[in-house]
């Protein structure tokens, strides 16, 4: 009987340790490797919102590539609406991407982006971002959501190509969307 018993506390304790490490990998995980990109500037993590103006460089261009891709829970469409665009360092400009949630209920998203080369990603400044906010769709909805950018001038004059590319995540579990009256 005490062989039952054992087994039955070892069964239980696995099953413990399986759901604390799942809700740690959906809850905790994603906030604290945010936190430790942030911090240590890992990642390709972009210099974030842009304040001021900058003379534009004419004489140079980047090419800027735009990859859009989901969690594997994430259900959503989602995508840029070009692949990429020559923009000129210092010069303003703006790539729309579209989310169309497929599913019958409501749902939260949250866009994480990231740049390459990752030694550019601090030249790479978002003035206006969907990734700044949690994008909340109703069943069926597509919206058109921008992103507002700005090469820095002081970009390596090696660097001729970057990459920005954005994660959505489902983050409906921890922040509930309210559904919309019909």
């Amino acid at each position: 009987m005490s062989e039952v018993i054992a087994t039955r506390r070892l069964v239980t304790r696995l099953l413990i340790v399986v759901v604390v490490m799942f809700c740690f990998g959906i809850f905790v995980l994603p906030p604290f490797y945010d936190a430790m990109c942030r911090v240590f500037g890992i990642n390709g993590k972009t210099a974030g919102a842009y304040q001021g103006e900058q003379m534009i460089d004419v004489a140079r261009e980047v090419r800027v590539q735009f990859l859009a891709t989901n969690s594997a829970e994430m259900v959503w469409e989602f995508g840029p609406k070009a692949d990429e665009m020559v923009v000129h360092p210092g010069e303003p400009r703006d790539m729309l991407f579209v989310a169309y949630n497929p599913s019958d209920h409501p749902m939260t998203a949250q866009a994480i982006p990231s740049v390459s080369p990752s030694r550019a990603a601090a030249f790479f400044h978002k003035t206006e971002c969907f990734c700044f906010t949690q994008q909340v769709l109703q069943p069926g909805e597509r919206i058109e959501m921008p992103v507002r950018f700005i090469v820095d001038r002081d970009l390596p004059q090696d660097v001729k190509h970057l990459t920005l590319g954005y994660t959505l995540f489902d983050v409906t579990a921890s922040k509930p969307p309210v559904a919309q009256a019909p």
